[in-house]
C-alpha cells in the first residue's frame, strides 16, 4: 500500500531508478509528463512518490519500486519528518519483534481500525519492555503528545482516561512512573524506577531521592525547600518533547527535569503513519524485525551526517571491552544507542539511557529493546542539569558526551554534590561528565569516556585531574588514533576510570598511544590492531597494577610522577619513543627498496609518442552497455553479513589496499572480483581501477560504482582505460554543487572489436603498473626522509 502523502526528493528518484542526479533533471527537462513538484523549494523541490513511482513504471525504467526502497521513501518523506516517523516504526517493530499475533490482527483491516487498535496493543509491548503505567489511572490527563512531539488532535485530554503513554507519570512528567495504579517497576505514589510502593527495589530511596523521582519529590540539584539554591535560568526549560507541562510555584524558576523517552503514539499519529507501518511490517517479514529498524536508523543517519555525532560501532565495542560485563549500565548521553548496544547481554540486566534530544532517547529505547532482553530505561533531558537517575549507582558507565560546551550548567550548579574531585571550570565541560559518571558508579564500578586530547592538559582542569589521580579514580588515558570518531582530524583519548572503594588506590596510571594504527585512507583505524593492543595492556595492567614498558605503546606511570604543575596526561609526552632498532639499518633497506624501485619505474616508463591522425570512432555509453547486457553495473555501500575489508573510493584514489568498514546489515553487499572496474562518483576525477586478485573479495564501499564487463564483448583494462579520459568525465559531470559528480552512465568509449580492445588494453595495463611504481617510490622517498629525520634528531643516525 502506497501513501500519496509521502514526498521523494530528486535524489531519491535517482536511488529509485539506479541512475545519477543528472540523469534526473534531463527527465525533468524533456518529458513534459514528468511529476510536477508538490513541495520542498524552488533549488530542491519534492515530489508525491506514488506520481514518481508510476510515471518510473510507464517508462519502463522500473518495474517495481523494491520494498526497502519504497519503506524508506516512506519515511523519509513522512509529513511530520524522519524521526517521528522511525519512533512510530520503531514501536510496531517492537510490537512485531515481542507479539507478532498481536500485530496481525490489528492490522487487519483499514488504516482507521489499525490506528484505533494500535495504539492500546502497543501498550502491551512499550510498558513490560521500557516501563510505565499499567492501568488507567496512570495514565489520565495527560496530554497526547506523540513522538514526534506534536500535539494530537484531541489536545490535552484526547487520550482520555483509558489512554496515555510508556514511561508517564502522574501528570508530572516523571520517568518510568505510574500515578495511582500499581504498574511495571513503579511506585504508588513515590514515582521510582524499580521500586515497590513498600517493598524493596533496585536502587531505592526510603522514600525520596530514589531514581527518577516525580515533581513532589526534592529536585535534582537543588535543596528541599521551595526555592533551590542555584535554580537554574528559564533557559533551557522549555517542555521537552513528549513531555507534561511542568508545573512551578509562582515567582520560582522552575527546575529542569527529565522527561520520559517515549510516550505512546496516538491514534491519529498512527493513522497518518499507517501505510509506512505497513510497509515496516512487510520488510520485517523479509528480513526481521530488528534488521529492519537497524536498516531504516542506518539509512537516516547516512542520509543526515552532519546531523549527528556518532559512535563507530568498533570504538564502542572498545569501549565495553575496557569496562568489562555488568548487570548496571548507564550511558548518560547516549545518541542513537551504540555503547549500550556495544554491551555483552547477561541475564537480569539493566541499561539505562538519558540524552538532551528527545527523538535520540525515544530511537535508543527501542533500539536497545529490539536488540536484547535487558530492562531498559530511557529518558529525555539535559544530563548535567536534570538527571533522570539520581539514586542510580551502575556497575559500568559508559558515555560520549559533547565537547567544549560552555553552556554546561557551570552557573546554576555550582554547589551540585557530583563535584567530588573539584568544581569544573566553565571551560571543562568534559570533567563535568566525568564526575557524573563517577557519582553514578556502584563502588568499584568503571566508567569509560570519550574525550578531547585537551582535556588531559588544559591547565584550567589540573586540579581535578590531580586528585582524580590522587584519589585512584583515573586508571588509565588511551589516545586513539587520528580518524577514530568525529571530529576525525582529532586523535580523542579514552578515560578509564574507576570508582574508589575501600582497596588502597592505585599508585600508577596506563598511559597507551595507539597513534601508529591510524589508517593511510578515510577508512579509518585498523580496529583489529588498536582493540588487540589496547585490551592486552589494559588486561596486564588491571591483574599486576604495573605494566612494564612498551616503547611507544604503552607503560604505566607512578602517580607522583604525573602530579607536577601541568597534571599533563596526554600519553604521548610520557611513553618513549618506539625504539628504533637496528635505524640506520633499517634505513639502508628502505633506501636500497627505493633504489630498485625506482630503476623499475625508468624500466615502466612509457616509449616516446608518436604522433597519429586523430581517430574518429563510433561511440557508446556505459548506459547503453548496460541495457545490452555487455556489462552489470552495481554501486556500494552495504556492509552485508560478515565483516569483511571495504574498498573506499580513497582507496581507488590513492591506489591502496581495501581499508574502509562498513556496519553490519542485512543487505547484500556488493563483493568484487578480478577484472571489475571501479569508477568513483564524487570529486575523484580520471579515475577507474581494474580490481586485481589481491583486491578481489572486498566489499565496494560507499561512493563507488562498479563495472563487471562481459568478457566475451568487452576487455576490462579497455574498459577502464577509455574511462580515465579528461575529456571523457568532464562531459559527464555535474557541477550543481561544491562536489563533482560523475554520472557512469554517461561515460563513453569506443565500439571497437575485442582484439583491437585488448591492444589498447596492454598499453593501458603498462601505464597502470607505471602509476604503481610511482606511487611505491613516492611511499618509499617519504618514509626515507622521515627516518632520517628521526634519526638525526634522536641521535640514532650521524650526520656523516
Amino acid at each position: 500500500m502506497h501513501d500519496n502523502a509521502t514526498e521523494v526528493t530528486a535524489a531519491g528518484i535517482a536511488r529509485l531508478a539506479g541512475v545519477g542526479r543528472a540523469a534526473v533533471s534531463n527527465w525533468r527537462r524533456r518529458h513534459a509528463d514528468f511529476p510536477k513538484p508538490v513541495g520542498g523549494t524552488e533549488t530542491s523541490p519534492s515530489f508525491a512518490l506514488a506520481e514518481v513511482e508510476a510515471w518510473l513504471r510507464k517508462q519502463g525504467k522500473l518495474a517495481e519500486v523494491p520494498l526497502r526502497e519504497r519503506v524508506w521513501q516512506q519515511l523519509a518523506g513522512h509529513p511530520e519528518g524522519p524521526l517521528p516517523a522511525l519512533v512510530h516504526t520503531g514501536c510496531v517493530l517492537l510490537l512485531i519483534h515481542e507479539r507478532p499475533t498481536v500485530w496481525l490482527d490489528a492490522s487487519a483491516g483499514s488504516d482507521a481500525r489499525l490506528a484505533a487498535i494500535l495504539s492500546g496493543a502497543l501498550d502491551q509491548v512499550l510498558i513490560p519492555r521500557l516501563g510505565g503505567p499499567a492501568g488507567p489511572a496512570g495514565r489520565a490527563g495527560r496530554g497526547a503528545r506523540g513522538a514526534g512531539g506534536e500535539p494530537g488532535p484531541g489536545g490535552a485530554g484526547a487520550k482520555g482516561a483509558d489512554a496515555g503513554g510508556v514511561n508517564a507519570g502522574d501528570g508530572a512528567g516523571d520517568v518510568n512512573t505510574g500515578g495511582d495504579a500499581e504498574g511495571v517497576n513503579e511506585a504508588a505514589h513515590a514515582g521510582a524506577v524499580n521500586a515497590g510502593a513498600l517493598t524493596e527495589g533496585v536502587n531505592p530511596g526510603a522514600r525520596a531521592g530514589r531514581v527518577n523521582p516525580a515533581l513532589t519529590s526534592p529536585a535534582v540539584n537543588t535543596s528541599p525547600t521551595p526555592s533551590p539554591v542555584n535554580s537554574p535560568p528559564t533557559v533551557h526549560t522549555a517542555q521537552p518533547v513528549h513531555a507534561a507541562p511542568a508545573t512551578s510555584t509562582p515567582q520560582t524558576t522552575p527546575t529542569p527535569q527529565a522527561t520520559p523517552a517515549l510516550r505512546t503514539p496516538t491514534g491519529p499519529q498512527l493513522l497518518l503513519s499507517a501505510p509506512l507501518l505497513r510497509g515496516a511490517a512487510e520488510l520485517a517479514a523479509e528480513m526481521g524485525a530488528r534488521q529492519a529498524f537497524e536498516f531504516l536508523l542506518g539509512r537516516h543517519l547516512d542520509a543526515n551526517p552532519r546531523q549527528y555525532t556518532l559512535t563507530p560501532a568498533e570504538l564502542a565495542g572498545l569501549m565495553a571491552d575496557l569496562a568489562g560485563p555488568a548487570r548496571t549500565v548507564l550511558d548518560p548521553a547516549c545518541g542513537t544507542g551504540a555503547l549500550l548496544r556495544a554491551v555483552a547481554t547477561r541475564p537480569d540486566q539493566e541499561l539505562y539511557a538519558q540524552d538532551s534530544a528527545p527523538e535520540l532517547a525515544a530511537i535508543s529505547a527501542l533500539r536497545l529493546a529490539l536488540h536484547s532482553r535487558a530492562t531498559v530505561r530511557a529518558a529525555a533531558g539535559d544530563t548535567l542539569r536534570a538527571d533522570a537517575y539520581p539514586g542510580l549507582r551502575a556497575d559500568v558507565v559508559l558515555c560520549h558526551p559533547p565537547f567544549n560546551e560552555r553552556n554546561w550548567g557551570h552557573d546554576e550548579l555550582a554547589y551540585d554534590s557530583r563535584w567530588e574531585y573539584g568544581f569544573p571550570a566553565r571551560t571543562e565541560s568534559e570533567l563535568a561528565w566525568v564526575q557524573h559518571a563517577l557519582a553514578r558508579l556502584t563502588d568499584g564500578g568503571t566508567a569509560v569516556l570519550l574525550m578531547p586530547p585537551a582535556a588531559a592538559s588544559r591547565r584550567s582542569g589540573r586540579r581535578i585531574r590531580a586528585d582524580l589521580l590522587r584519589r585512584g579514580a583515573l586508571r588509565a588515558v588511551v589516545a586513539l588514533p587520528v580518524g577514530a570518531a568525529p571530529p576525525y582530524n582529532i586523535p580523542l583519548h579514552l578515560w578509564v576510570l574507576r570508582r574508589p572503594d575501600r582497596a588502597p588506590a592505585t599508585p600508577e596510571v596506563l598511559l597507551v598511544d595507539t597513534g601508529r594504527f591510524a589508517g593511510e585512507g578515510r577508512g579509518g583505524p585498523d580496529w583489529e590492531a588498536v582493540r588487540e593492543a589496547v585490551t592486552d595492556a589494559w588486561g596486564a595492567f588491571t591483574r599486576a597494577g604495573h605494566l612494564a614498558e612498551r616503547p611507544g605503546l604503552a607503560r604505566s606511570v607512578p602517580v607522583i610522577d604525573l602530579l607536577d604543575d601541568d597534571v599533563d596526561l596526554a600519553p604521548a609526552r610520557h611513553l618513549p619513543p618506539a625504539a628504533v632498532a637496528d635505524g640506520a639499518e633499517q634505513l639502508t633497506r628502505v633506501r636500497e627498496r627505493l633504489g630498485a624501485t625506482l630503476r623499475l619505474t625508468a624500466d615502466l616508463t612509457p616509449p616516446p609518442a608518436d604522433p597519429s591522425p586523430a581517430a574518429r570512432w563510433p561511440l557508446t555509453t556505459i548506459g547503453e552497455l548496460a541495457r545490452g547486457g555487455a556489462l552489470v553495473m552495481r554501486t556500494g555501500g552495504n556492509g552485508g553479513h560478515a565483516r569483511v575489508p571495504v574498498l573506499t573510493d580513497h582507496d581507488v584514489l590513492a591506489g591502496t589496499a581495501p581499508s574502509g568498514t562498513l556496519p553490519e546489515s542485512e543487505e547484500e553487499a556488493v563483493l568484487t572480483e578480478p577484472g571489475d572496474v571501479v569508477v568513483p562518483v564524487l570529486g575523484g576525477g580520471s579515475v577507474a581501477r581494474v580490481i586485481d586478485e589481491a583486491t578481489g573479495g572486498a566489499v565496494l564501499g560507499r561512493n563507488l560504482v562498479l563495472l563487471r564487463p562481459d568478457r566475451t564483448a568487452l576487455d576490462p583494462w579497455f574498459l577502464a582505460g577509455f574511462l580515465r579520459g579528461t575529456a571523457n568525465n568532464r562531459q559527464a559531470s555535474s557541477y550543481a554543487s561544491t562536489a563533482t559528480r560523475l554520472d557512469v552512465r554517461r561515460l563513453q568509449l569506443p565500439r571497437l572489436p575485442l582484439e583491437e580492445q585488448r591492444r589498447y588494453g596492454d598499453r593501458f595495463r603498462a601505464l597502470d603498473e607505471f602509476e604503481r611504481a610511482l606511487r611505491h617510490a613516492s611511499r618509499l622517498g617519504g618514509q626515507l626522509v622521515r627516518g632520517m629525520y628521526d634519526g638525526l634528531t634522536d641521535g640514532t643516525v650521524a650526520p656523516d
